[in-house]
Order: C-alpha cells, then structure tokens, then sequence
C-alpha cells in the first residue's frame, strides 16, 4: 500500500526536484503539498507549486496549501552567504517565470495540514523540506495532531557538519527556530535528515550531463534539465563544491523508504536565542540522557540509491 504523504516546501530548486520525484512515485500517495515562506516567499512558494504541479499534471493532483506571507527568510542570511537569488534564480525556479495566477478559493497550509491529518488519522506521514513554521501553526490549530499523525520527516539540523547559514545553524530551522522548538518539543515520531548526511548526496557535473541526455525533451523534462543546468552553473560560481546536493531528495527517499538509511535515537533541542547560536540543533550524546528521546536522526544515507531514486524519478516525470 503506497504511504500517504503531505510534503511542505519553500521551492527553491532543491525542494522543486523533490515534489516533482514524488508527484509520480507510485510508493506514495501525495495527498498535499502546502507552501511555506523560506528560500522564496510564502506567495511565491505557492506559485511556484502550482506551477510544478501544472508541468507535472499527475493522475492525481494533491491538494494545495497556499501561504500569503510577503517576506521570507533567506533575505535576512548572514554577510558571506551567496544570495539566495543567485543559487535558486529571481522566482525561486532558476529561469523559469512561474508567475501561475493566484487561485481564489486559498487553503492555508496550516488549515490544510490539519484537515488532511484528520481525514487520514494515523496514516499521514508529514515531509517537511522547509522552516517548520506551518507544523508549528499547525499544532497550535489541532493541539491533538501529535497524536493523530503518523510521523515527521524534517529535512533539517545540522549536528556534526556545521551550519549553512552560520557556523552553527542549517537554514531551514534557522528561519524559525521558535517553530522548530515547538515542533521538537511535541509527543509524536521524528526522523531528522540533517546537513550532516544530506552534504553527501551529490550529482557531479558529469553526472548532469549524462543524466540530461537521458531525459526526453517535453515540456517538463526542458524543465529538469534547465533546473540541474542551472544548479550546476551556481554551483561551480559560488560555492565550493564539485556537484549539485540532494538534500530534499534524500529526506524524500527516507520518508518514501526508497533507500537503506541509518538512524540513533536522540534528545534534541534548538537554540533560539543568541547573536552566534541562534537556529543550531544540539543533540544529547551523553550515555546517561536524563529524559526520553524525541527524534531519530539519520546518521547515513545510502548515497548511491539516493541518487538513483532522483534519476529514476525525473525520467518517469518527464516522459
């Protein structure tokens, strides 16, 4: 039976190629995607959805959670840091223009998580690829949706890797580490993808080129292959890496069950205060932990799986 699904995202190219892997994975059930404020914002996470969803045109549509905030995160990172526009392109989506018009009847994303929960109670598995500020509006809603959801996969922390966005934090509990708190905090199943395990998941250059010739040359397979491209020549300007990372695609293989995947149970809070600090997980190791555990954090990924599942993914997008 396919795991029904709810996945909530701030796309961004690297949560675009996630939606789209499993608008058509037949192991998942995608009963929403709802947007949220992060690398773009919140309005524009949702056209951009809509857009995905459009260029996709599944069997199925999942239903659309919309957020109306203006604002978003990633224009408030720290000096250093590349701008999120020159990794991601104006709108989010590299080149592309998804300026979809905005829909009259608006589901928040918030409302929607809970709605779904609800209809599915114990059946819904929530992917998180971005801030979690949504989950936390969410629990605030429905203070019993711990209870009624299946579990949270979060893309997101960092414990022994470093931060993205500082020395100590990874972007997307950094943009609401009070939501993050919240989140950690409440009684129900998580399993943490940090940076950690997601910085290994790589396409090299050579890969893109030989998984681009690969994709057939509709509409939305032109749309992969720009996005990768345009991944690709970000990556080689700004940042010192040798490929482009796949960190919602390994949070989705896990959430998904696509791929071999370990894990350790630990205590885990987040720093919410604090000039240098602020948005850093902090995981209890020590033997003796004084409490109950409130997360598995996944300590390694099958990378090599990982990256077959998103090339496997695309292709049956694009056909």
């Amino acid at each position: 039976m396919a795991q029904k699904l709810l996945i909530d995202a701030d796309p961004g190219i690297i949560d675009a190629r996630a939606v789209l892997v499993a608008l058509t994975d037949s192991s998942v059930e995608l009963l929403g995607v709802t947007a949220v404020s992060g690398t773009v914002t919140g309005l524009q996470a949702t056209r951009n959805l809509h857009y995905l969803i459009g260029l996709a045109d599944p069997l199925r549509h999942p239903r659309v959670g919309q957020s109306d905030v203006a604002t978003c995160a990633a224009d408030q990172t720290p000096p250093g840091m590349p701008a999120p526009c020159l990794l991601n392109g104006r709108l989010g989506l590299g080149e592309a223009e998804p300026n979809v018009p905005d829909l009259h009847n608006r589901r928040e994303s918030a409302k929607l998580i809970v709605d779904i929960v609800r209809e599915y109670p114990g059946e819904v598995r929530v992917l998180t690829l971005g801030p979690l500020t949504n989950l936390a509006l969410a629990i605030d809603l429905d203070p019993e949706l711990p209870l009624i959801m299946q579990d949270l996969v979060c893309l997101g922390g960092a414990f022994h890797a470093g931060g993205d966005v500082t020395a100590a934090a990874e972007f997307n509990i950094w943009a609401d580490p009070l939501a993050a708190g919240q989140v950690f905090s409440a009684n129900f199943g998580k399993t943490l993808v940090p940076l950690d395990v997601t910085l290994g998941t790589m396409l090299t250059f050579e890969d893109i080129e030989r998984v681009s010739g690969l994709i057939p040359s509709t509409p939305i397979g032109e749309t992969i292959t720009s996005l990768m491209h345009f991944s690709a020549r970000a990556t080689r300007q700004h940042l010192p890496r040798e490929g482009i990372s796949l960190p919602a695609i390994g949070a989705l293989a896990v959430a998904a069950r696509a791929g071999r995947y370990s894990f350790r149970p630990r205590v885990v809070d987040v720093e919410t205060s604090g000039a240098i600090c602020v948005g850093m997980t902090v995981a209890d190791h020590r033997p003796g932990r004084p409490r109950q555990t409130n997360a598995d954090v996944v300590t390694e990924l099958d990378n090599a799986a990982v990256v077959d599942y998103f090339c496997r993914g695309i292709r049956r997008v694009a056909t």
